[in-house]
């Protein structure tokens, strides 16, 4: 396999932020938030819709994942394609994942219209997105390995070599070390630990 195909770094937010658009009296109130499950993205949604009781819609969208292959967007009562997907649109032209982002919003009596919701969704996302700081995320792996007393200087050039941190070691009779692997790295990890002689691994 070809590790350099692997795409395996992405950009997210490092935390929350919040933007804010309004238009003839309604409110727009953008949450964005790093998330990396869909538990985590019910809690915050349902969370939010405590603390803006009193809020007509709440709109949201997300996008998980290295790949970005898990996501979903959600009018909540606004017209069909006029609210979730401007949210999603702008998580996407920010090339962003594991990333939640919830429109508030408070009606002001007057509607503005599909193009009108859209621009004001997409407006206040895209200012919740302007108020985040942006980090590179990497994907990756966690493996055990586990090899004998005597192996134990192999293991560790490999370690050093590929610049590994090494996570709850242990050592007696069997000896056990965690790592975290970027996925680009991890099939060469696996066939140089496989090349130590009585080394076995796990992926955890």
């Amino acid at each position: 396999m070809d590790n350099t195909l692997i795409q395996d770094s992405y950009r997210s937010i490092a935390t929350e932020s919040r933007g804010l658009f309004k238009d003839n009296g309604s409110r727009f109130i953008a949450h964005a938030y790093p998330v990396e499950t869909e538990e985590e993205v019910k809690q915050i949604v349902s969370s939010l819709k405590k603390e803006y009781y009193d809020a007509r819609h709440h709109v949201y969208a997300y996008r998980l994942g290295h790949l970005g292959d898990r996501f979903r967007a959600n009018d909540d009562g606004e017209p069909s394609g006029s609210s979730g997907r401007p949210v999603l649109g702008q998580i996407d032209s920010n090339n962003l994942s594991d990333i939640l982002v919830v429109v508030v919003r408070y009606f002001g009596g007057i509607k503005l219209g599909i193009p009108g919701l859209i621009r004001a969704y997409r407006t206040a996302t895209a200012d919740a997105i302007a108020n985040a700081e942006i980090v590179e995320k990497i994907a990756s792996k966690t493996f055990r390995v586990h090899f004998g007393y005597m192996s134990m200087n192999s293991v560790m050039k490999v370690f050093k070599d590929m610049g590994l941190e090494q996570k709850n070691q242990k050592f007696d009779m069997e000896c056990t070390m965690d790592t975290s692997v970027r996925l680009s790295m991890a099939d060469t990890f696996l066939e140089r630990i496989k090349d130590v002689e009585g080394c076995r691994i796990e992926e955890i």
